[in-house]
């Protein structure tokens, strides 16, 4: 076995890693983890109020 064949045998496995990783990312048991995460910015609890910056007190 030489370098070369070493090269190929890291290659295929960094490419079975990777669809590994693919399949797991779009599984039907993530959708509901990313459709809550893409939600995030739109469920904003507290309304922003003008002219109060973020970290000042109300005196």
């Amino acid at each position: 076995m030489d370098i070369n064949d070493l090269r190929s045998i890291i290659t295929v496995l960094a490419f079975l890693a990777f669809m590994g990783i693919v399949w797991w990312a779009y599984s039907d048991r993530r959708k509901q983890t990313y459709d809550e995460a893409a939600r995030l910015p739109l469920d904003d609890d507290s309304p922003m109020v003008p002219g109060k910056g973020a970290g000042q007190a109300d005196n």
